[in-house]
């Protein structure tokens, strides 16, 4: 297998693992952080400091404890196992649970921080009207933390195009199933193909300028319009 095709299956399987990432964490996200938004209880400093733990935690110490924890071993990965018939370890699967671990934090805090924006009289008026809560939620509230969802989609996916030490300790190097454009970087470097590594760093790099140049624009011309 040539390395031009590798590394095509490498870009292929980032980007699916980047937007597959971010679909799943908006749909978990949104919910989690309007619950988090409105809970007050003495415990929330604790869920918000679990949410928050992997922008703190060594990917390699957050990797480790997630193999332990999808090894077919653990009870967890017993599960999955007679679910799916697949293990967790070295697989799509596995990197895929653990990227929406990782960059939880990346989507949901932004998301937070729109919900706490948000004052309490579009909500009440919609009330009153007799919209219901649901409707009030995804035609009312959503469209009013537009920057945030942005925010916390391309934050997600430019965090998850990065991913190096958690997935290379959940899934391994293995090519078209686990083998990110990361990894393919890292055995580049380590063959000393500085060539092959260069075009794979800068494929990253565009990305990731990309995405936040789009954000800032997009942003930037929604408070605009807005205003």
């Amino acid at each position: 297998m040539t390395d031009w095709f590798t590394d095509a299956q490498a870009l292929w399987l980032t980007i699916k693992l980047a937007c597959l990432t971010v679909i799943l964490l908006l749909l978990i996200g949104i919910p989690l952080a309007w619950w988090l938004t409105k809970y007050q209880g003495r415990l929330k400093p604790i869920f918000e400091a679990l949410v928050a733990l992997p922008l703190v935690l060594p990917p390699t110490v957050l990797g480790f404890y997630l193999l332990l924890a999808f090894s077919p071993d653990s009870w967890f990965g017993q599960f999955w196992i007679t679910l799916t018939g697949e293990q967790l370890v070295f697989s799509f699967s596995g990197i895929l649970l653990g990227s929406l671990i990782y960059s939880l934090p990346f989507v949901v805090q932004p998301l937070m921080a729109g919900f706490s924006q948000l004052g309490h009289q579009y909500a009440q008026v919609a009330s009153s009207l007799g919209v219901p809560p649901v409707k009030r939620f995804v035609y009312l509230i959503l469209p009013l933390i537009k920057p945030s969802l942005i925010s916390a989609a391309t934050l997600g996916f430019a965090h998850t195009l990065g991913e190096f030490g958690l997935v290379l300790m959940i899934g391994g190097n293995i090519p078209g199933e686990t083998q990110v454009l990361s990894i393919a970087l890292y055995n580049h470097v380590e063959m000393l193909s500085y060539d092959k590594a260069h075009n794979l760093a800068l494929v990253l790099l565009c990305f990731s300028f990309v995405s936040l140049t789009l954000l800032y624009k997009f942003n930037k011309s929604f408070y605009t319009v807005k205003s």
